[in-house]
């Protein structure tokens, strides 16, 4: 089966009929959403990050830290993330390129924390205070130079290291121009295609990912030669940049329209919270994921309306959640409208946010309700309390794992629609699966039971088979310090990035087991961690099959966490090691104290590295196989594998 694949180094999300995707540390993504087996998905690159096209994009420096001469031919603005590991690799090879090309090269730094590191903005805000007195950059290195210590204890350290007046760096550690600079900078990245990081814009030109130093070099070399022939022309060094990014585009084109998904039908619950319109028995339902705050949600807002009064009650529409990490507004305005749902006025707040999108901070949410005269104080109540947020989340865990990644996502029946697309591609789509419907009836189900008849159908129907590609490049695995079952010596070793979140990575264990019974001896299967940002509780589950495995039971404790994926909050977790008989004592201790975070974040950063950004990703003797597939596709080249052995073998003797 085909992985889906999600392009760039921690999310680079690609704008078009997507708002972007969400992701995992900092990746662009990029593909399709995936099958039925496919690997759930981080909202960030299975395969390395792309070259930079020839694309130049309006790229302004305003107020942002600047290193480099005024007159450099060439300024590499960087959109970073201090919490993100890519982004600390990256710029241990852009201090190279500093030392390399000197007043040749000037860098400019913007902000975008992403969401889902949390320590990641008050490190911005740290740095941006360190600035104040003239000492960004040397803060800038401390944090990447300890992007593992991050708390406010550790900010404050590094402040007084560097002899800041850590009083006056405290004080302007609120100053609210910086939460408008950071702000501004992620919707610029927004605006132009970057929103994962690290991404750069060298004279313009995107490259994305914490890439290697030549295809740095590559493109400054480029950039440089242009900027030459401009000077020679009469342009002076210090107007190089804003003469070359004048014409530049200020955002990214969205891609071309995709065509309708249609083959592939996925089962998609239907939550009874979730606010809807037409009846429950309809024909056809149509189940969205949306964001308050992508434009091409809104997009899609008069092609609904146009579906009411086309197919009245033989259409069902559902709304679910899955407001995108660089989307700073959305998922609070998610929870608002679940909140004017609980009064009974969704839609007309739907409606609200989508035409008043560049407004949907927290007063302006709250002058829409009232507008709709709902009931104030209920509605403050209910954000304040994140009584919806947990709705929310669940909302887009639930669309990540059916492959809804970007935004808008449109499932028909459970037949994938992806983007802003027309009403023809709707209506193509409704009236095939009316007719499909049409016959479920006739063959005597009920009306009401129609659309569970149909999931039921979708979840035992086998999946489609992939198209024929080419096989990606074997990788070098070390298994390292991971737990392992199986000889030392066996001829094929698996090596398996997982997530005990990821309930395709729970369909795979059984096939797993087939296989080491079957090649008893001849196969040793390897397990590396790779939790998804999306999955609350995958992190701290993995630290806790690495605290059983440091008392000799991780395959035991691995089995438990699969058979409960529903329940891995910490007491559930403790719970499994006590009926395991664990010693508990150094079992919490190990996750009170993280010991095992460095492992699991070092396990993941490799899993990026090598390709493994969705899970289940499978490495059989380097040999990538993507997705919770049948035995066969694991023994086919398992096969190929051990005929390769023994033909080593025969050559040995």
């Amino acid at each position: 089966m085909k992985a889906n694949v999600i392009v760039a180094l921690v999310v680079g999300l690609v704008l078009g009929f997507f708002g972007g995707r969400a992701a995992s540390g900092s990746k662009s993504n990029e593909g399709s959403a995936p099958t039925a087996a496919a690997p759930s998905q981080p909202s960030a690159p299975a395969k390395p990050a792309r070259p930079a096209d020839s694309a130049v994009f309006k790229v302004p420096i305003e107020n942002s830290p600047v290193k480099g001469s005024p007159e450099a031919l060439v300024t590499m603005v960087e959109f970073s993330d201090y919490q993100c590991p890519f982004c600390s690799r990256a710029d241990a090879t852009v201090k190279k390129l500093q030392e390399e090309y000197g007043n040749k090269l000037r860098v400019v730094m913007k902000q975008n924390p992403l969401s889902f590191h949390p320590r990641a903005k008050p490190a911005a805000l740290a740095a941006m205070a360190a600035g104040e007195q003239g000492k960004y950059w040397e803060y800038h290195e401390k944090l990447f130079a300890n992007a593992r210590a991050l708390e406010d204890a550790d900010l404050e350290k590094y402040a007084s290291e560097i002899g800041l007046d850590v009083a006056r760096w405290k004080k302007d550690l609120s100053k609210e121009s910086f939460q408008q600079t950071i702000t501004r900078d992620q919707a610029l990245a927004g605006q132009l295609g970057a929103n994962g990081t690290p991404a750069f814009f060298i004279n313009g030109r995107l490259l994305s990912g914490a890439q290697p130093a030549e295809r740095f070099k590559a493109l400054i070399d480029e950039e440089y030669g242009k900027a030459e022939a401009l000077v020679k022309a009469g342009t002076k060094p210090a107007d190089v940049y804003a003469a070359i990014i004048a014409k530049g585009q200020e955002r990214a084109a969205p891609p071309p329209a995709a065509a309708p998904q249609a083959a592939t039908v996925r089962k998609v619950d239907v939550p009874n919270d979730s606010p809807s319109f037409g009846p429950k028995d309809a024909k056809v339902t149509i189940v969205e994921w949306s964001d308050f705050e992508c434009p091409f949600c809104s997009r899609v807002t008069p092609t609904l309306s146009k579906i009411k009064e086309t197919y009245g009650k033989d259409v069902r529409v559902v709304f679910r959640h899955q407001p995108l990490p660089f989307h700073a507004n959305a998922k609070l305005a998610a929870e608002a409208s679940m909140a004017a749902n609980e009064q009974g006025k969704f839609w007309e707040y739907h409606d609200k946010l989508f035409s008043n999108q560049k407004a949907l901070d927290r007063a302006s949410l709250e002058k829409y309700a009232q507008e709709l005269k709902l009931d104030l104080g209920k509605f403050k109540s209910a954000l304040d309390s994140g009584k919806f947020r947990a709705k929310v989340e669940a909302d887009a865990t639930a669309g990540s794992a059916v492959g809804a990644n970007g935004t808008p996502t449109f499932f028909i029946n459970g037949r994938q629609l992806v983007g802003a697309q027309p009403f023809e591609a709707f209506k193509t789509a409704i009236d095939e699966e009316k007719g499909k419907a049409e016959k479920v009836l006739a063959g005597g189900v009920k009306p009401e039971n129609l659309y569970a008849k149909l999931m039921e159908d979708a979840a035992n129907a086998p999946p489609p088979s992939a198209p024929e590609e080419a096989e990606p490049a074997v990788q070098k695995i070390e298994v390292g310090n991971a737990p392992v079952k199986g000889p030392a010596n066996a001829p094929v070793t698996i090596v398996a990035f997982s997530d005990f979140e990821c309930p395709f990575c729970s369909r795979v264990v059984p096939t797993l087991k087939q296989l080491e019974e079957g090649y008893k001896g001849k196969i040793r299967v390897a397990f590396k961690n790779q939790p998804l940002p999306f999955h609350a509780n995958a992190k701290t589950a993995a630290a806790a099959a690495l605290a059983a495995n440091e008392q000799g039971k991780f395959w035991e404790y691995h089995d438990k966490l699969f058979a409960n994926q529903k329940a891995l909050d910490r007491a559930s977790l403790e719970r499994y090691a006590e009926e395991l008989k664990l010693d508990m004592g150094k079992f919490k201790s190990a996750l009170d104290s993280g010991k095992f975070t460095a492992q699991i974040e070092a396990e993941s950063a490799e899993g990026t590295r090598v390709g493994a950004n969705g899970t289940p990703t499978f490495f059989i003797n380097g040999r990538t196989l993507v997705g919770a597939q049948p035995p066969d596709a694991f023994k086919r080249v398992i096969d190929e594998e051990l005929k390769k052995a023994e033909g080593v073998a025969k050559d040995v003797k």
